[in-house]
């Protein structure tokens, strides 16, 4: 294992845990000696890594970490650029944007040589055949989700019946020709699948809902024995 292999691997031992853990357990499951441990979480901290603790302590990853300029291995670029490629044909505009940020992000603190792989990556995605169209701002869905917050809606489905919903949002599906807005409806007190496109008003209430949101997308998965994610009518 090279040293860059083995500080992206000791990185990501430290996201594995939430709590603080020991340098010896670390360096156990590294399968290096507590010195080379210590003096590669030194040199982590150097290049930026919040990583906080000491010896006899143990050590934490703080939130909030930006990449250092670690190798990454051929597969793992190649993975980065098909999903950002994929984001940037698929997604709704702020998401394509977003996508362009963290990959500039990422190629301004890649060494020389792997900047030449990412941008020669030769793992294509299809052309986009569709056009937009979703008539409100989904940026209100992901903020409403992330924030564990309500959305009132107004929806139109397939037979052109109109609805209004309360929902409890906590996921949204991006498919190569449709988007679908997971939550729990208050109207029907059950999860629901609603297509973007037939949403005619969205407004964020900004009022939590009564659940997190890692609860309710484990309980809706459980629910999803055929999944197909049809949308509400």
């Amino acid at each position: 294992m090279t040293r860059s292999e083995r500080l992206l691997s000791l990185l990501q031992a430290l996201r594995r845990h939430k709590r603080p853990v020991s340098g010896a357990r670390l360096a156990e499951e590294l399968g290096i000696s507590i010195r080379t441990l210590y003096r590669d979480i030194a040199s982590l901290q150097a290049q930026g890594a919040s990583i906080e603790g000491e010896p006899g302590v143990g050590y934490i990853l703080r939130p909030g970490f930006m990449l250092p300029p670690l190798m990454f291995s051929q597969t793992e670029l190649e993975a980065l650029m098909l999903g950002f490629r994929w984001v940037s044909k698929f997604a709704d505009g702020p998401m394509t944007k977003a996508a362009s940020d963290a990959l500039a992000k990422i190629a301004a603190v890649l060494p020389e040589s792997l900047k030449d792989e990412l941008e020669g990556n030769a793992l294509l995605v299809g052309p986009r055949t569709f056009k937009d169209a979703e008539t409100v701002d989904l940026k209100i869905a992901r903020t409403a989700i992330r924030n564990e917050q309500k959305l009132r809606l107004a929806y139109v489905d397939a037979s052109g019946n109109h609805s209004d919903r309360t929902i409890w949002p906590f996921a949204l599906g991006y498919f190569q020709k449709v988007r679908i807005l997971v939550g729990w409806c208050e109207e029907r007190k059950d999860f629901r699948h609603f297509r973007t496109d037939r949403i005619t008003a969205l407004t964020n209430l900004e009022e939590r809902y009564p659940k997190r949101r890692a609860t309710m997308l484990r309980e809706w998965r459980e629910t999803q024995t055929d999944v197909r994610y049809v949308p509400d009518s």
